[in-house]
C-alpha cells in the first residue's frame, strides 16, 4: 500500500504543537529535595570536576559525554531542500538527535552554524570536543563536507561521521552484498553505473571497492555527464572515478550489459529500456528522494529478473540510513572508539546482511502487513523495526573497533553487553505498531457516534489514510460537512447518517423492531424502542449486531455507563461472561502495563476478579503477548489480612487450580510485582520472581481508577483505552478529552477485535 502524502498542516501542528519542537533535555537524577540540588551543582558538582581535572578521561565517568552526540549542520544541503540556511535546518537537526534516542538510546544537542566557511566550520567542531563523546555530521554540502570531516577526523579523538556520505554507503553496501549472492555474481566481475556525484554516492564507490569491486568496471554520471578524464572540471574527490571508455556519452549508453544500477541524483532520469538493456539479474538501486530515478513499478514491470530498491518505505528493500548510524555510533561510544574507521563501516554493512538472512520477527512482518517476510529479491536488507538492529550492528562495530585498536575501554564480556543493549530501548511503541499495522490487514467498518467533533474528525481523516478502518459517521450531515470544509479534512467520500433525518426511517424501523424484540420485556414498549434508535449510541450499536458495521467507538462523554448501556442492551455480553470490565493498557519504557478493572466493577467479588483477570489475559494474548499477572492490594503472600487481602488471595488460589500454565501471582503489594531481586529474595516461589508482571489486576474500582490516573499523570505515559471487555462485538467508549492519538489507537483496538470475533 502506498503511503498517503503528509498534509502541511498536520506536519506543522506535529512540530507546534504542546513544546515546541521534538527534543527535550531531561534530568537522570534526583532533583527532588535541597539536598539534591547540593549535590547536582554547589557545592557537591565541585568533587566530580576536581576528579576530571586530575584525570579527564573521568569526564566519561562523572558525565553524559560517554552518551552524548552532536548533530551539526551548517544546512547547506537539506534533503530536497538545498542550502536553506542554518535555522531552516534545524527541524532536521532535531528529527535527527530524535531518531537516535529512539532506536539507540544516544542522547543529542543538534547545533546548526552559521557559516559556510569549512575553516570556521572545523574550528567550531574542534572547540566542542570537550563536550561530546561523538559527532554526526549532517546536511553540509559537496565538496566541502569531504574536507571538513576528514580534518575533523585528524584532529579530534572521539567518533565522527558524516552521515549523509557512509550512512547511504552502508546499507546500499549491504543490500549489494546480498543482492549479488542472490543472482550468484561476483563483486570484481561486475559493472557498475552511478549516477550523482556527490557526498553519498563517492562514500557508495569506495564502499563498494573496499568489497572488491573494480574502479576500472565503474562509470560514474554527475550533472554534466560521465566523469572522463578528459574533463577539467573535476574536484579532486571525483578525480580518482575518472574513466578512459571511449564510445559512451550518454546515461543510456553506459546501462547497456550494465550489472549495477547506483542511483543518487535525481527523479525519473531512467527508463524502462534502459533497464532492459542491462545484463541479466540486474540490480537497481534507484535512490533519489522522493522520486527515484525510475519508479518502482516501472522497473519491475521492465525486468521480472530485477532486484530493485529505492529510498522509499513504500516499497520492498527501502536503503535507510536509520539501519546504521544509531548503532554505529552506540558501538563506537560503548567502546569509547577514537574514530569510526572503514573496518567499523564494514563491520556495519556485512552484520546488516547477515541480519536479512536470519528469520524475521512477527514484530517485523506485522509492522509491515506481511505474513512472511524472508531472505529474497524483496527483502534483501533488514527493516527499520527489527529490534535485533541494536545489538547485531552496535556489537559488530564494538568489536570492529576493537580489532582496529581504537577503542579506549573494550568490551569483555560479550553476553551482558548484549542484555545491556537490549535493555536500552523501551517497548513501548512497539505493541501500538503491531496492532495497527495488525488492523490494516483487514480494515472493518468501524461506525462513529460522535462525529460532530472535530478531534474525531481529526482521527477519522488519520485512520482513514493509513487503512485502519472503513469509516461510517453519525450526526447532523451538514454541521460534519462544514468542520470538514473548515478544517481541510479529505472526508467527501464517508458515509455519514443522521439517525434523526427521515431518509433513514426504514433503517431506524427495522432497528427499532430488533430492539423492540430484544428489551420487550426488559421496560421498552414498542413506541419507546423505536424511539431510542435515533439516540446515536443505540443506533451505533445496532448497525454493529446487524452486520451494517464491525465496531463502535463512542463516548467523549461525563457519563460513562450511559455510554456502556447501550451496548449491553443491544449487543450484550459474550457467551459465559457475567459482568464486562475495563482495561487500560500504558504504553512504558519497560514495556505495555494491563490495567484491570479500572473503569466498570465498583467492588467485585472473588469470582468476579477471576472473570475479570481471565478476560484481561485474553485481550493480552491477542496483542502477542503473554501475560504475567500481579492481584493487587496492600498484602504480601499473607502478611495480612482483611477484606480485599482475602479477596485477592482467594481469587489468585482459584485463578491457579483453573489454569495452572497462567503465570498468576498474589496477593502481593504494587512494587512487588516489578522487584524481582526483592521478591526471589524473599518470596523464591513466586511465579514473578524471574519476570515482573505486565497485568495488574486491582481489588476495587477505586484502587485501579487511581493508580491509573495517578501513572498517567505524572510519569508522562501514553495510554490507550478504556477497552471493553467480555462484550460480544466491540464497542469501545472514548474518555473524555481523548486525543487524536488517543482515538485512532482505540480504532486500532477496536479493529483487532473485530477481525478477532
Amino acid at each position: 500500500m502506498k503511503q498517503k502524502s503528509i498534509r502541511k498542516q498536520d506536519a506543522l501542528d506535529y512540530h507546534s504543537k504542546g513544546r515546541p519542537g521534538k527534543i527535550a533535555v531531561v534530568p537522570t537524577k534526583e532533583t527532588e529535595t535541597q539536598r539534591d540540588l547540593s549535590l547536582a551543582y554547589s557545592p557537591g558538582v565541585a568533587e566530580p570536576c576536581i576528579e576530571i581535572a586530575n584525570n579527564v578521561e573521568n569526564v566519561y565517568k562523572y558525565t553524559a559525554k560517554g552518551n552524548l552526540v552532536a548533530v551539526i549542520s551548517n544546512g547547506t544541503a537539506v534533503l530536497g531542500l538545498g542550502n536553506i540556511g542554518p535555522e531552516a535546518s534545524k527541524p532536521v537537526m532535531e528529527g535527527k538527535g530524535l531518531l537516535f534516542k529512539i532506536f539507540a538510546d544516544i542522547d543529542v544537542f543538534d547545533i546548526e552554524l552559521n557559516t559556510q566557511d569549512p575553516e570556521e566550520l572545523i574550528r567550531t567542531v574542534k572547540v566542542l570536543e570537550p563536550t561530546f563523546g561523538g559527532v554526526n555530521l549532517e546536511d553540509i554540502k559537496s565538496p566541502e563536507c569531504f574536507e571538513i570531516e576528514e580534518r575533523l577526523r585528524q584532529d579530534l579523538k572521539i567518533p565522527i561521521m558524516h552521515d549523509d556520505q557512509h550512512g547511504t554507503a552502508i546499507i546500499s553496501g549491504a543490500a549489494l552484498i546480498n543482492a549479488l549472492e542472490l543472482v550468484n555474481k561476483k563483486i570484481d566481475e561486475c559493472r557498475f553505473v552511478i549516477s550523482g556525484a556527490g557526498a553519498a554516492a563517492l562514500s557508495c564507490a569506495k564502499l563498494y571497492l573496499l568489497l572488491g569491486a573494480k574502479i576500472e568496471n565503474i562509470l560514474m554520471f554527475d550533472k554534466d555527464g560521465l566523469v572522463h578524464k578528459r574533463r577539467t572540471d573535476l574536484n579532486k574527490y571525483v578525480a580518482p572515478f575518472a574513466t578512459n571508455t571511449e564510445g559512451i556519452e550518454t546515461l543510456a549508453d553506459a546501462m547497456k550489459g550494465a550489472d549495477v544500477f547506483l542511483g543518487l541524483s535525481v527523479g525519473n532520469i531512467v527508463s524502462q529500456d534502459m533497464i532492459r538493456s542491462m545484463a541479466n539479474d540486474a540490480i537497481v538501486f534507484a535512490m533519489a528522494n522522493p522520486t527515484p530515478e525510475i519508479s518502482y513499478e516501472d522497473a519491475v514491470a521492465a525486468r521480472p529478473d530485477i532486484i530493485m530498491a529505492t529510498g522509499r518505505s513504500d516499497y520492498p528493500n527501502q536503503v535507510n540510513n536509520v539501519l546504521g548510524f544509531p548503532y554505529i555510533f552506540r558501538g563506537a561510544l560503548d567502546v569509547r572508539a577514537t574514530g569510526i574507521d572503514e573496518n567499523m563501516k564494514m563491520a556495519a554493512a556485512k552484520a546488516l546482511a547477515e541480519l536479512a538472512k536470519k528469520p524475521v520477527p512477527d514484530i517485523v512482518n506485522l509492522a509491515y502487513n506481511e505474513k512472511n517476510l524472508s531472505f529474497g529479491r524483496n527483502y534483501i536488507i533488514p527493516k527499520p523495526v527489527d529490534p535485533r538492529l541494536i545489538t547485531t550492528v552496535s556489537i559488530a562495530v564494538a568489536k570492529a573497533a576493537m580489532e582496529s585498536g581504537i577503542a579506549q575501554n573494550p568490551i569483555t564480556n560479550w553476553e551482558a553487553y548484549e542484555q545491556e543493549l537490549a535493555k536500552r530501548l523501551g517497548l513501548d511503541n512497539q505493541l501500538m505498531r503491531y496492532i495497527i499495522n495488525r488492523a490494516k490487514r483487514t480494515p472493518k467498518r468501524v461506525v462513529f457516534a460522535d462525529a460532530e467533533n472535530l478531534k474525531v474528525l481529526k482521527a477519522v481523516q488519520q485512520a482513514k489514510d493509513e487503512g485502519i478502518c472503513i469509516p461510517i459517521l453519525l450526526g447532523n450531515v451538514q454541521k460534519i460537512q462544514r468542520i470538514i470544509e473548515e478544517h481541510n479534512l479529505e472526508l467527501g467520500d464517508v458515509k455519514i447518517i443522521d439517525t434523526r433525518d427521515a431518509q433513514n426511517a426504514d433503517q431506524l424501523k427495522r432497528y427499532g423492531d430488533i430492539f423492540f424484540e430484544k428489551r420487550k420485556r426488559r421496560g421498552y414498549n414498542q413506541y419507546e424502542a423505536h424511539k431510542q434508535m435515533q439516540v446515536r449510541n443505540y443506533f451505533a450499536a445496532m448497525m454493529v449486531e446487524t452486520g451494517d458495521a464491525d465496531c463502535v467507538i463512542s463516548g467523549l462523554t461525563r457519563n460513562y455507563p450511559n455510554a456502556i448501556r447501550p451496548a449491553l442492551q443491544v449487543i450484550g455480553r459474550d457467551e459465559g461472561v457475567k459482568k464486562v470490565s475495563g482495561m487500560y493498557i500504558l504504553l512504558t519504557k519497560k514495556g505495555p502495563l494491563f490495567f484491570s478493572d479500572t473503569t466498570v466493577n465498583f467492588n467485585p467479588s472473588v469470582e468476579e476478579i477471576v472473570e475479570i483477570t481471565e478476560l484481561t489475559a485474553k485481550a493480552v494474548e491477542q496483542f502477542n503477548i503473554r501475560p504475567r499477572i500481579a492481584m493487587l492490594t496492600y498484602s504480601n503472600f499473607g502478611t495480612a489480612d482483611g477484606e480485599d487481602a482475602v479477596k485477592m488471595r482467594e481469587a489468585t488460589a482459584i485463578l491457579q487450580r483453573k489454569h495452572p500454565d497462567m503465570i498468576v501471582e498474589g496477593e502481593m503489594q504494587a512494587h512487588m510485582a516489578f522487584d524481582t531481586d526483592l521478591v526471589r529474595e524473599n518470596y523464591p516461589f513466586s511465579k514473578l520472581a524471574e519476570e515482573g508482571a505486565n497485568v495488574l489486576i486491582f481489588p476495587n474500582l477505586s484502587a485501579a481508577n487511581i493508580s491509573y490516573n495517578l501513572l498517567k499523570e505524572t510519569g508522562d505515559i501514553e495510554y490507550i483505552g478504556p477497552i471493553l471487555l467480555g462484550l460480544r462485538k466491540p464497542v469501545h467508549v472514548l474518555q473524555l478529552g481523548s486525543s487524536v492519538r488517543e482515538i485512532v489507537n482505540m480504532v486500532a483496538i477496536a479493529v483487532v477485535e473485530a477481525q478477532s470475533k
